[in-house]
């Protein structure tokens, strides 16, 4: 059949055809330029959040929490004991501190810890305190438990202790004596002594040197306050701070305070930390 189209028709379709491509082809570029806009946007978006996230850990301290700039970047940074953190104690845990009750009667005693976010391991469980019957030989029964004990036990992290100008330089192979002698002028008994040595000997006699001071009073209950009813009439706290040394350094001795007397209810608490 003939095509009955005019030529004035067949221009007419030609152009309307023409500017149906011209108009995809223009929507497809707007849609080309939009899509090219959301894939910058959202590659800036990323580049921004990783980035603030590395900033954010940049400036964060070990073992903390810090925000970054934007929404969700939040990071948590964690040290290794290998981590190299310039100007700042690395984090140390306080190993081992054990506490004696020796009051003059049986008593119920309760016992807590300032800082319970720093407990790390406890014996028995930690859950807000102790609650103890002592007896004036030291024995000690849990009362959540019925269990008879001869001592609390706790660590703790986050221990923020260094090296200072005063000390003790100690030979590993003089520990021993060194030990037996200095925790005699501190307070500590016989067992209790003995207790003390029999865990840490072994961490400083292998060691050619050790760098050794012990924690003030007002250091050991600035880290960790010790909240106790009744109020014990004698509390001596033991905290040995130590570092093992290649060769022996310069330190002045460390004046130890005068022996205390163990006068009416008494509490003693013993533990220790290694120096980064």
């Amino acid at each position: 059949m003939l095509n009955q189209n005019t030529p004035k028709q067949n221009l007419q379709s030609i152009s309307s055809a023409q500017a149906s491509r011209r108009k995809m082809s223009k929507k497809i570029k707007i849609l080309t330029t939009i899509s090219v806009i959301i894939g910058l946007l959202l590659g800036y978006l990323v580049f921004a959040f990783v980035a603030s996230r590395i900033i954010a850990e940049s400036h964060c301290a070990c073992d903390a929490t810090c925000d970054g700039i934007f929404p969700f970047t939040t990071v948590e940074r964690i040290c290794d004991d290998g981590d190299d953190v310039p100007n700042r104690q690395r984090v140390q845990p306080v190993a081992k501190p054990i506490i004696y009750l020796y009051p003059k009667e049986n008593i119920n005693v309760s016992v807590k810890l300032g800082k319970p976010e720093l407990i790390t391991t406890s014996y028995p469980s930690y859950i807000d305190g102790w609650e103890i019957l002592a007896h004036p030989d030291g024995t000690l029964t849990d009362l959540n438990s019925g269990r008879e004990l001869y001592s609390l036990y706790w660590e703790g992290g986050n221990g923020d202790f260094g090296v200072t100008s005063d000390g003790f330089v100690v030979r590993g192979a003089d520990a021993a004596e060194f030990l037996v002698e200095k925790l005699a002028i501190l307070g500590l008994n016989a067992r209790e002594s003995e207790e003390f040595i029999i865990y840490w000997l072994p961490k400083l006699q292998g060691n050619e040197y050790n760098y050794i001071r012990f924690a003030s009073m007002e250091e050991i209950n600035d880290y960790m306050p010790l909240n106790v009813e009744p109020h014990p009439d004698t509390m001596i706290r033991i905290l040995m701070l130590y570092k093992p040394l290649d060769e022996a350094i310069d330190v002045n001795e460390q004046e130890l305070a005068p022996t205390p007397n163990r006068d009416g209810f008494t509490l003693v608490e013993w533990g220790g930390s290694e120096l980064e």
